[in-house]
């Protein structure tokens, strides 16, 4: 195993015990050695000259401006940029009015008009609508008289036969199945 003779890093840290990887330039990434780091306490040039608190003060800044951004910082709330205006809300640009094609658009919407007035006043239309209302009436009281039946069968809710005769409870269940068109 090959030794390096210069490391790149150096801490000061008395608690660092790992061993840290070393590249030298001779050196494959695969040939790499690790040596452990050095326990000067002026093994850093940067903090060399400054007393032991100044180091802690320098040290903690990073840990200290953190904080503060966590603490000062608001939280994004849902719709952070509903309030912002998107490319859609710029008016595009004015573009000519040609006579010809306006009168060609009058002409249509007035033949659209025309034929949804005729359409709306047709027979056929009302007859279907007709029928359609009458076949609304007629389904929901079929879903009234199943759901008066299943009420009935477990003897809850408005058509519950709770202090019925069983005769009369027999006798009440299979008109609800005739008027429902229930066939068992």
């Amino acid at each position: 195993m090959r030794t390096l003779s210069q490391p790149l890093l150096q801490f000061s840290s008395p608690k660092i015990t790992t061993a840290a990887a070393y590249q030298n330039a001779k050196l494959n990434p695969r040939e790499r050695t690790q040596i452990g780091f050095h326990k000067h306490p002026k093994s850093l040039p940067l903090f060399s000259s400054l007393s032991p608190c100044q180091v802690i003060i320098t040290k903690s800044l990073p840990l200290v401006a953190s904080v503060a951004l966590l603490l000062t910082a608001c939280p994004a709330e849902a719709g952070f940029l509903s309030g912002m205006k998107g490319i859609e809300s710029v008016p595009g640009p004015k573009l000519p009015e040609l006579d010809f094609l306006k009168r060609i658009n009058e002409e249509n919407q007035k033949k659209y008009a025309e034929t949804d007035a005729k359409f709306k006043s047709s027979p056929i239309l009302k007859e279907l609508l007709e029928r359609s209302k009458q076949n609304k009436e007629k389904n929901e009281k079929a879903i009234q008289d199943k759901y008066c039946l299943r009420g009935a069968e477990w003897g809850v809710g408005d058509c519950s036969t709770e202090g019925m005769s069983p005769a009369d409870r027999e006798k009440f269940i299979s008109e609800l199945k005739q008027r429902a068109g229930v066939t068992e």
